[in-house]
């Protein structure tokens, strides 16, 4: 496993392909990190499918509400337009850039409205730059999310099996 430098900032999916290892990055955007760990915490992405995953743009998961496979109402249907919850947070952008392997929050046209779901980049996206909040990068483990079942929506998702953060892990 790549070196972790600061277990309480790394975040661990564990996905149907694999592990993906994210350095979450609290100093750019410190109010979704805080959210993304206590997700993480709770149990909350444990079970969430990557409900939407375009080829050569991003694989976008984490609704909580809808796209948690046994949650009270997972619909396969609905995946994406859920959240947790918790209210929306307020937009933090900045000028780190959207590319490969950047996790970023996903949110609806009101940029204050990011909750639970976001999204990791297969390629640069430039046109996403300080529109998006970003709060981590994929350290290790991007072979995995690019072997994701892509969609819109993905029939059978693949999904995160659990989210851990490296501080907790046994």
């Amino acid at each position: 496993m790549a070196e972790i430098k600061d277990p309480e900032n790394t975040l661990i999916l564990e996905t149907t392909k694999g592990d993906v290892v994210i350095e979450l990055l609290p100093d750019v955007a410190p109010e979704h990190v805080k959210r993304i760990k206590e997700l993480a915490r709770e149990g909350a992405y444990d079970n969430v499918v990557f409900h939407r995953v375009i080829d050569g743009f991003m694989a976008q998961t984490g609704d909580v509400e809808f796209g948690k496979k046994g949650g009270k109402k997972f619909n396969a249907s609905r995946a994406g337009m859920g959240g947790s919850d918790k209210p929306d947070l307020k937009a933090e952008f900045s000028n780190v850039p959207h590319k490969r392997g950047t996790a970023s929050m996903a949110r609806s046209q009101n940029p204050n409205s990011a909750n639970s779901q976001f999204f990791i980049c297969f390629e640069d996206a430039p046109w996403l730059n300080r529109q998006y909040t970003v709060w981590g990068q994929v350290i290790e483990g991007m072979e995995n999310v690019d072997k994701l079942k892509k969609g819109e929506p993905v029939s059978d998702p693949d999904s995160i099996v659990k989210a851990t953060i490296a501080a907790d892990k046994k």
